[in-house]
């Protein structure tokens, strides 16, 4: 269910690619706040705040002329473009991250590649081999964006509300997966009234 957003000047364009994403990529939610992938129209400005925002996001760039060079999971289609070519642009792209070496996620000096299954401490330049589940969680959490996510939230979105599934389970994991990574000097997950939340960059 990926979390798409799109941002165009031109009102009649951003409707009409926002009407065909819900219409043709089944599960798609149009989302400022956590969006998997960002569509952005010509405006080369707002892909620069974009991307600062989203470091690790994958962005689809629309222009007539494309001179954007390919950078940090950017994605540049040439306009006028086939709709059915840009849907599976925007299906690939919100899979980039977990298929591809070069997807990453940058939070407090740790660099998370889900591909690969690898956390690394960048202060230290110790790295950590994790479980599928371990890089779902980290994934979660750095997709909540500071905020506190509960066992329920974990339970539904991780787990996928998996019947077996239970607060001491995700206990379990959350602790393996500080013992595993976190070091003395860095954070990893940070805890609060039953919540998680990613560490925070100093």
């Amino acid at each position: 269910m990926p979390d798409i957003y799109v941002w165009s000047a031109n009102e009649d364009l951003k409707t009409d690619l926002e009407g065909q994403i819900s219409k043709y990529i089944e599960g798609s939610v149009l989302n400022a706040e956590k969006p998997d992938v960002i569509v952005i129209d010509e405006d080369f400005a707002q892909y620069e705040l974009w991307r600062d925002k989203f470091p690790a996001t994958p962005i689809v760039f629309l222009a007539s002329a494309p001179q954007l060079k390919s950078d940090r999971l950017n994605i540049v289609v040439k306009k006028p473009f086939k709709l059915v070519q840009f849907l599976d642009i925007l299906k690939a792209a919100n899979h980039k991250l977990d298929h591809s070496e070069e997807g990453y996620i940058f939070f407090n000096g740790y660099q998370l590649k889900p591909f690969a299954k690898m956390i690394e401490d960048q202060t230290c330049g110790k790295s950590f081999k994790l479980t599928e589940k371990e890089v779902d969680i980290l994934k979660y959490l750095y997709k909540n964006d500071g905020h506190y996510v509960s066992k329920t939230d974990l339970q539904t979105n991780v787990w996928k509300y998996s019947s077996d599934v239970t607060t001491h389970t995700i206990e379990t994991h959350i602790y393996r997966l500080r013992q595993k990574v976190e070091q003395p000097h860095r954070r990893l997950i940070i805890t609060h009234n039953n919540g998680y939340k990613l560490g925070k960059d100093e």
